[in-house]
């Protein structure tokens, strides 16, 4: 996506210059999506297996909720070629702003957040809060606010640009067209999240973000529709595995075909969730290995922070403290028994503050990004 000319070379204004073709987007808020009778028992077969698996991690969502919006998050901004590792990424979460990208999916973090925490109201006011926590710390002078000025993907300028989004007056119409067909309940909700994500990318409402706002609202509306209640189903790790596949559906979608951008998110939903479950058998087993270190079975203060590191695996005493309402002289104490059976390893200081990380919790995170990031064959 660009949209400043100052770089351009005489030749490339030269070209630049005239009129282009801007997308004419159609409406959809009452359209009858047809898909195929495989891809329909696909998303049949795929929204069965995220409600078990929303259903199966229910009784250890709380801490394990966290970590799959987490990776949700990092899956989508890889996506974008914004890639960072688990131990930066917790530590951006703290405050850490040493890594620019670190910092800028850790922004995602807030808008997956906000997506869930928004899911009752699809609404155009909503989406702009969506964008508004993506984008406040990084560029706060676009956050919240949809374009007024022409954008495109590809290319030096429209004239060149592989896709360009329909003009910015046409924004707000698509938007409100959009939110009424999300808000509709007679299609299966997979195929209308497909097709609302995809609707959303081409109407590219926003100057920058809009692929990171738009998996957000993939959470948000699989939250609206019921097909989960306690965690994100990381469906960006799904479609991480397969990129160029993911952006071939959305042109074919741009084109007017619907069906490969579902049976995509359908896929995609199989081998998010494979990995998903992956991941909580993974964390499973750093808990018990961290509770084996410990002589008895931990209580109290020490139970509270040892829970945390699989919520928050980079920490400070004051995030304990604030979490747990210990003492400081508590919070140290505990961190320092957290240490000595090596569930926490000290960090370096994060703005002035003494930071610790997870080390198996990360590990476990970084696994699941490279298995995100493999390609399935055959």
């Amino acid at each position: 996506m660009a949209t400043a000319e100052a770089t351009y070379s005489r030749r490339q204004r030269l070209r630049a210059r005239g009129p282009y073709r801007a997308a004419v987007v159609p409406q959809i808020a009452d359209c009858d999506p047809r898909v195929s009778g495989r891809t329909s028992a696909l998303v049949e077969e795929a929204t069965i297996e995220t409600v078990r698996f929303d259903r199966d991690l229910g009784d250890a969502a709380a801490p394990f909720a966290a970590l799959l919006l987490r990776s949700e998050s990092a899956a989508s901004s890889q996506i974008e070629n914004l890639t960072v590792g688990a131990r930066r990424l917790a530590m951006a979460q703290l405050g850490d702003r040493s890594s620019v990208n670190a910092a800028l999916v850790a922004s995602n973090i807030s808008a997956m957040s906000a997506a869930i925490d928004l899911a009752e109201n699809l609404c155009s006011e909503n989406i702009l809060a969506m964008h508004r926590a993506l984008l406040e710390s990084s560029e706060p002078q676009l956050a919240g606010r949809y374009r007024t000025e022409a954008v495109w993907i590809g290319g030096n300028s429209p004239h060149s640009a592989m896709f360009v989004p329909p003009h910015h007056d046409k924004v707000g119409p698509g938007i409100a067209d959009l939110v009424r067909f999300m808000q509709r309940d007679d299609i299966p909700a997979l195929t209308q999240t497909a097709i609302a994500h995809a609707q959303f990318e081409t109407i590219h409402p926003f100057p920058d973000g809009n692929g990171r706002t738009g998996r957000a609202l993939v959470g948000s509306m699989l939250r609206n529709k019921g097909v989960t209640e306690k965690v994100t189903i990381p469906v960006s790790s799904g479609l991480l595995t397969d990129t160029a596949a993911y952006f071939d559906a959305l042109g074919a979608y741009r084109e007017g075909d619907i069906e490969p951008i579902v049976e995509m998110f359908a896929e995609s939903t199989f081998r998010a969730t494979d990995n998903g479950r992956k991941l909580a058998e993974d964390i499973r087993n750093v808990r018990e290995q961290v509770l084996a270190g410990f002589v008895r079975p931990p209580r109290g203060g020490l139970k509270q922070a040892t829970e945390l590191i699989f919520r928050e695996p980079a920490m400070t005493a004051q995030l304990l403290m604030h979490a747990t309402g210990q003492s400081s002289s508590a919070a140290y104490r505990n961190i320092e028994r957290l240490e000595q059976v090596g569930a926490l390893k000290a960090a370096g200081y994060v703005n002035g503050q003494r930071a610790w990380i997870a080390p198996r919790v990360i590990a476990a995170l970084d696994d699941f990004a490279a298995r995100a990031g493999r390609r399935v064959r055959g």
